[in-house]
């Protein structure tokens, strides 16, 4: 039974009462997932799935603006998203180009592509990195667009970025080994210069991280939503924002 909407919004109202005061994270992972699985729901394409995924990416930005989340980490496509049928890859490519450049012309999100861009075809790679090279000056909220990005792939990227950079400096391989450490790597990962993310959100029900941030969430808390990505919804939003307001952050000690 569908639930009436002037419900959802004295809910949404009791939510944010309960969060007035509370500390809440500034630096927020999502997973969008749920978009070909919603598509499949009712009968249609998948790159139905994800336009309307694509739809409801702004919206839930200014949620997060709304709040104050100072950083946003968006993973929009992951490396093993690459291997799907050319097709629905095609068309996702240019829904995911076109969501870039939509929210870069908000004009107030400061947008940082992270992934791999040379594994996507020339022309798609350019319209994403232009599209954020414009919101550069821009002091709002940052958005990280995570496109072509896979986790293991940017701890590999990370350690060979460290490594040429020393071999650049003639420092021999003996004592760039006996020097590395956590924070060497930190600072060539794509987020480097950026806390770590307080909270991660996945929806469609899947508990798994599937590679997402993985040196980055080594303290992060995890809220799994049940709805897919395009029906998520600001009671869904709330909710993770009260879940993580009331947990006990020990962040390992």
């Amino acid at each position: 039974m569908r639930v009436p909407e002037f419900l959802y919004s004295i809910y949404e109202r009791r939510l944010s009462r309960q969060l007035a005061g509370q500390k809440l994270p500034a630096h927020i992972g999502i997973i969008l997932d749920g978009n070909r699985r919603w598509a499949k729901s009712l009968g249609v394409a998948a790159s139905s799935g994800h336009r309307k995924g694509a739809d409801r990416v702004s919206e839930v930005l200014g949620w997060c603006d709304a709040a104050q989340i100072e950083i946003v980490t968006l993973w929009m496509l992951s490396t093993d998203n690459l291997a799907r049928a050319a097709g629905e890859l095609t068309e996702l490519l240019d829904i995911i180009a076109r969501l870039v450049e939509t929210l870069s012309r908000k004009g107030h999100w400061r947008l940082l592509p992270i992934g791999d861009l040379s594994l996507l075809p020339a022309a798609i790679a350019k319209r994403i990195s232009d599209a954020c090279a414009c919101t550069a000056s821009f002091s709002g909220m940052t958005v990280n667009v995570a496109i072509g990005y896979g986790g293991r792939q940017e701890i590999t990227r990370a350690v060979q970025s460290y490594l040429r950079e020393q071999a650049t400096h003639g420092v021999p391989l003996a004592v760039v080994a006996e020097n590395i450490s956590v924070e060497s790597i930190t600072d060539h990962m794509y987020t480097r210069g950026q806390p770590d993310p307080d909270l991660v959100i996945r929806t469609s029900g899947e508990q798994r991280m599937s590679g997402f941030l993985l040196w980055q969430t080594v303290h992060t808390e995890f809220y799994f939503c049940e709805t897919y990505w395009p029906d998520f919804r600001r009671t869904d939003f709330l909710r993770a924002l009260r879940d993580y307001s009331l947990r006990e952050r020990r962040l390992g000690k």
